[in-house]
């Protein structure tokens, strides 16, 4: 409930550290990607099954999370003129959560149906998802320096958009490595499937250091 004494500028302060919170929930889930990919890599399928368990676990903590923030808005309420900002920023890195799950479960149908993935994809697809991980952590960077305004703020969103290219780089090189090589069909298909739920993600990521962009005007 806010309270009578509540000005905008804490009850901005509020809404921030529930999307921080939301974000770092979203930030565990995505981490996990890239070790998982190193499961796969190493073919460790009890591995890749257990973060696969934990990924599912975590996107549900992110489901709350959002549901948290969504609330906190509405208990806030007219006070904060920009709480559709704030909503939108957390529906964007909520997705992000969603894909890996989707990403995960691709993972391990491939390794539970033992289809041949050349032994070059798997790290390659590691290097995908490492650079995938690493523009949601130059997001949380950019998130983190709200309060330090605007410039700030700018400054850090575009080390996400460069984060962004490099992922589509490596995504658009291990594409066409992936149609040119000899795989069984469905794992062609759930390879594809992964590549680009990892290019979404990065995509999110620079869609939700743009919406950081708005709420820096703001803050």
């Amino acid at each position: 409930m806010v309270l009578p004494s509540e000005t905008e500028e804490r009850v901005k302060r509020r809404a921030l550290n529930v999307c921080q919170d939301h974000l770092r929930k979203v930030m565990d889930v995505t981490r996990k990607i890239p070790q998982l990919a190193e499961c796969f890599s190493r073919n460790d399928k009890e591995c890749a099954k257990r973060l696969f368990n934990e990924i599912r676990a975590g996107e549900e903590e992110v489901d709350k999370a959002r549901r948290l923030v969504s609330q906190e808005l509405a208990e806030i309420g007219a006070i904060l003129l920009s709480r559709e900002d704030f909503l939108r920023f957390t529906n964007l890195t909520s997705e992000i959560a969603d894909f890996s799950e989707g990403i995960a479960f691709r993972v391990v149908e491939i390794m539970e149906h033992n289809w041949n993935v050349p032994g070059d994809v798997r790290k390659e697809l590691l290097r995908l998802s490492e650079a995938v991980f690493e523009s949601v952590l130059k997001l949380r960077e950019t998130v983190m320096v709200l309060n330090y305004g605007s410039a700030k703020t700018m400054e850090k969103a575009k080390d996400v958009e460069i984060a962004e290219r490099a992922v589509d780089a490596i995504y658009r090189e291990l594409e066409i490595k992936i149609l040119g090589g000899k795989l069984d069909l469905p794992a062609l298909m759930l390879l594809r499937d992964i590549l680009q739920l990892l290019e979404d993600s990065a995509d999110k990521a620079e869609d939700a250091a743009d919406a950081a962009r708005i709420l820096s005007l703001i803050m």
